[in-house]
């Protein structure tokens, strides 16, 4: 099985896991948010993290959308990963927002990880623009 894991520095994973519920139906029972919390240690984090895959399948993969490359976070969830023989397997993402996060709960089942891994990227950042209030004073929801 092929889970969404939201990996972030505080609580940020475990909100856009909270928003993606309102959106997802029994899908989010494959997402799973870990942060890393104010005060704690990378290596208790580390310890969380395999706890939680003790609870999952051994044929686990994961779609990792993290909120920086680099951070205590995402190293140590790779480091765990790599040590259960599951990193290779992994998808991992940089920077995450919440069209990217719903685009890859809703489809990591049903496209191949290349095209997921484009589908991903291209949601992230086609929905990021500007909001132009100068053109009309007054706004329906098609126009946000």
């Amino acid at each position: 099985m092929k889970y969404l894991l939201l990996v972030s520095h505080g609580d940020f994973s475990r909100g856009l896991k909270q928003t993606l519920g309102m959106f997802a139906g029994d899908a989010i029972k494959s997402v799973i948010a870990l942060g890393l919390q104010p005060d704690e240690s990378a290596a208790a984090l580390g310890t969380r993290f395999e706890a939680m895959l003790m609870e999952l399948p051994d044929d686990a993969q994961f779609i990792i959308l993290a909120d920086i490359i680099g951070g205590s976070p995402l190293t140590t969830v790779c480091n765990v990963l790599s040590k259960q023989g599951k990193l290779r397997d992994s998808l991992i993402t940089g920077g995450m927002n919440f069209p990217m996060a719903l685009t890859a709960m809703m489809s990591k089942d049903v496209m191949t990880s290349t095209d997921l891994k484009v589908k991903i990227l291209s949601d992230a950042t086609g929905a990021i623009r500007f909001f132009d209030t100068s053109t009309s004073s007054e706004l329906s929801d098609d126009d946000i």
